[in-house]
């Protein structure tokens, strides 16, 4: 078995920000080392991220045909990303791009036809990470802390401030991981309502004012009382999170102000009481001020804003690495983090040849 790979890792988050690619190298000796030798984001056309937005509404032909779009589209961008280097991946690792996910029901489903993809780049192709957990009655997410775990263990926590936001640490000599709360997802939803694609630094959210009512409200939500393995889904923003930000009469600032004191306030719920110095934030989060500093000002705790491409990428390249460990047939999901029956290796392999 080779100890050296090449892997083309991609990333579709829940904010519809665009698709993510991280091109790698990891390389095994002593532990597991990587180097990004490129990386881009590529937007969504308005019309696909449109579709994607309302994928959960649309009829099973409207459903599968938009799995193979997606598919198509993807293939499309990694081809023209490839052409501008000198290397050609091993493989490809797609998480695609997560609609319906109910692991109580045994479900979860993330479109971006991993065949497509392999067919038209010609490049062999992982997909459908999730499923296996799921079967096993797992969450099926969150899937980075494995690479949490072998590629970031020099920190005490990653903290992940997607369209979700998730944790992951080591507790009693184990790595555990669960979504801490919706973020930018909640935040995107605001600001397009003020037509922004997204609230630079958290200045919208700084000039608002906190509605205690809605705050009282997002917070007794019951996903915050559970304990142990939990996941969350656009489902449950739609019906559950956002029907509570609709029925508010504040203002778009406040709801933006509200919601970031919010997320503040779930991390720390999260983190506190737990043995944790140095958190690595990444994820577009991270380079929202406003939620940065509200954060921080609960619990002093060294934070640690890495370096752009690891800000955005990071996910992208440890798919790109649970990729490795799937062609390896390694474990690459933790039942410590899922709650699943056991640990286990996910992801289906589209041959590329």
């Amino acid at each position: 078995m080779k100890n050296e790979y090449y892997a083309l890792g991609l990333m579709s988050g829940t904010s519809l920000d665009g698709l993510d690619m991280a091109l790698c190298n990891f390389v095994k000796t002593d532990r597991w080392n990587y180097k990004v030798i490129a990386a881009a984001t590529v937007e969504y056309p308005d019309n696909l991220r449109k579709r994607l937005g309302k994928s959960i509404e649309l009829s099973a032909y409207e459903f599968v045909c938009l799995d193979v779009d997606l598919g198509k589209f993807i293939a499309e961008q990694v081809n023209a990303f490839l052409e501008t280097q000198n290397i050609k991946p091993d493989f490809i690792a797609s998480h695609g791009h997560t609609t319906f996910h109910q692991p109580q029901t045994g479900l979860t489903s993330q479109i971006g036809s991993g065949a497509t993809i392999a067919a038209h780049t010609g490049i062999t192709t992982v997909c459908d990470f999730r499923t296996t957990d799921v079967a096993l009655g797992g969450q099926g997410a969150p899937l980075v802390p494995v690479g949490d775990e072998l590629l970031f263990e020099r920190y005490d926590a990653c903290l992940n401030l997607g369209g979700i936001s998730n944790v992951s640490f080591r507790e009693h000599g184990r790595r555990v991981a669960f979504d801490i709360s919706p973020c930018n997802m909640a935040l995107n939803y605001l600001a397009n309502q003020i037509n922004l694609h997204y609230d630079k630094d958290g200045e919208n959210a700084r000039k608002g004012n906190i509605d205690a009512n809605l705050l009282n409200e997002l917070n007794n939500i019951d996903f915050y009382k559970k304990t142990g393995a939990k996941s969350l889904g656009k489902e449950w923003f739609d019906t559950v999170f956002q029907p509570c930000m609709d029925i508010s009469e504040s203002s778009v600032y406040d709801k933006l102000r509200t919601v970031v004191e919010h997320i503040s306030m779930q991390l720390n719920k999260a983190l506190n009481g737990k043995n944790i110095e140095t958190i690595l934030v990444t994820g577009g989060g991270a380079r929202n001020v406003f939620l940065i500093e509200r954060f921080n000002a609960a619990a002093k705790r060294k934070i640690i804003i890495p370096d752009s491409q690891t800000i955005d990428f990071k996910e992208a390249i440890i798919f790109a690495f649970l990729g490795v460990l799937r062609m390896r047939g390694e474990i690459n999901c933790l039942r410590a983090v899922t709650g699943a029956k056991i640990d286990n290796c996910g992801g289906c392999i589209y041959s590329g040849k």
